[in-house]
């Protein structure tokens, strides 16, 4: 058996085509069956290769590796064969209006009650009219020329599916300007690959529709259907064609998220199982039942994805952190540090700002000297450990008659510039005392 996402290189991915690309890559693989990668890219004035790339390291990153990928634009003479195949059985057909003219005849006909689909005038034009037209510089768009019947299948999640010809317009396959839509080599490619399994977005159901005409008309085997509910984002209507939003996959990776916190999320966004980090895409293999999946519009937000990679990233050890650590440019990152920092990240690459707390030099917030001068002059001496904070501050409360946030809250802003972060008890040995002394005196340090 076989899946394919099949993207258009015409923008960046974002949450709602990964889905469906995971969606039919876990469906494949849970039967034995290949996944396809295939670029939709026959809209030649608006792909662009930067998308393909962008696309490719998606899937990379994200561990949804294509058993074969293969290109539209690689494939136009196919497309021309069925084209001329379609013309000799008379299910395509030249049109010659324009958009006005069209939207015209389709007002005209919502002002009379009427379902505003094509009226097929064009099947009455003479030869001797179609020359007239190409000589006023029209050049025809074709219509597929649907018959009076009704498209059946049984959904994987909508279940029985009917739709009715009669309510469809003949679909517009070629273009005025020669540019094939995304109907005809669709269907080309699946039957000659031999898509046997399309999972798709339920926005595509009466494309479903129609393409099984096509499949018939072109003699190829109707394959199975599973039309999954749209995702919504709580912020708001996601576009791969409105640039890299917040919902592009590109920005969260650029954003730290772990890929496995992506796929774990979109593999249950939308079925009655509860998210929840999964070990590996084999286990999310392992569990996937296209079944599940809820008929229901399902509303997501960023901000559960981001919470679940906190979560994952507070049971990391070091060992599995060390190499992504070292490649944000942290040198001589060691465990101590990793344990230390770990319960107060909320991305990875925030631990570059703590290694550049604990090492680098910071302009301190003094807030009252005095004191800190005195806590200065109070620090322990010999090695610190964790023990070193609290017999520290027990001491300056006694000097001071300062406790709580009083206390506290200079000391860490003196020592890291920051309101907040890790505890001071693992971070202050980190820090020394030779730059502990130097801050609290206010420098930079």
């Amino acid at each position: 058996m076989l899946t394919r996402f099949a993207p258009s290189p015409t923008g960046y991915l974002h949450i709602g085509n990964i889905r469906t690309a995971l969606i039919c890559y876990l469906y494949a693989k849970k039967q034995g069956g290949q996944f396809m990668l295939r670029i939709d890219d026959t809209d030649i004035e608006r792909s662009k290769e930067e998308y393909v790339n962008d696309i490719l390291q998606d899937l990379d990153w994200l561990g949804i590796t294509p058993d074969r990928i293969e290109r539209q634009s690689a494939r136009f003479d196919r497309y021309d064969s069925a084209v001329e195949k379609l013309k000799a059985d008379g299910r395509l057909y030249a049109c010659y209006e324009t958009a006005e003219e069209l939207e015209i005849k389709r007002k005209m006909q919502l002002s009379r009650g009427l379902p505003p689909i094509y009226d097929r005038s064009a099947l009455q034009l003479t030869s001797e009219q179609k020359n007239n037209f190409e000589a006023e510089g029209r050049n025809p768009h074709w219509r597929f020329k649907l018959e009076a019947k009704d498209s059946v299948w049984e959904d994987e999640v909508r279940g029985h599916q009917k739709f009715s010809a009669a309510h469809s317009s003949d679909p517009i396959l070629i273009r005025g300007n020669g540019l094939y839509t995304y109907m005809l080599p669709s269907t080309v490619d699946d039957i000659e690959f031999g898509a046997s399994h399309i999972l798709r977005g339920e926005d595509h159901v009466s494309n479903t529709a129609i393409q099984i005409q096509i499949f018939e008309a072109l003699g190829g085997k109707i394959p199975n259907f599973a039309h999954t509910s749209l995702i919504k984002s709580s912020e708001g209507k996601i576009s791969k064609r409105d640039g890299k939003s917040s919902a592009s996959v590109s920005v969260l990776r650029e954003n730290g998220v772990d890929p496995l916190v992506v796929t774990s999320f979109l593999a249950r966004l939308g079925t009655s199982d509860v998210v929840e980090l999964a070990a590996s895409l084999d286990e999310l293999i392992a569990g996937f039942d296209i079944g599940k999946f809820s008929r229901s519009p399902t509303t997501y937000c960023l901000e559960d994805i981001y919470r679940l990679n906190t979560r994952l990233l507070h049971t990391l050890s070091f060992s599995q952190v060390q190499e992504e650590l070292i490649a944000l440019g942290i040198p001589n990152v060691d465990e101590p540090f990793w344990e230390a920092i770990r319960p107060n990240l909320e991305k990875i690459d925030e631990a570059k700002d703590w290694w550049r707390i604990c090492n680098e030099a910071i302009t301190p917030d003094i807030e009252d000297a005095d004191f800190a001068k005195v806590a200065a002059n109070l620090l322990p001496e010999g090695d610190w450990s964790e023990e070193t904070w609290g017999n520290w501050t027990k001491r300056i409360k006694e000097e001071t008659g300062r406790k709580g946030k009083q206390l506290f809250m200079p000391l860490r802003k003196a020592l890291t510039g920051m309101e907040h972060g890790p505890e001071l008890k693992v971070i202050l040995p980190l820090i020394g005392r030779s730059r502990t002394i130097e801050r609290l005196n206010g420098k930079k340090v």
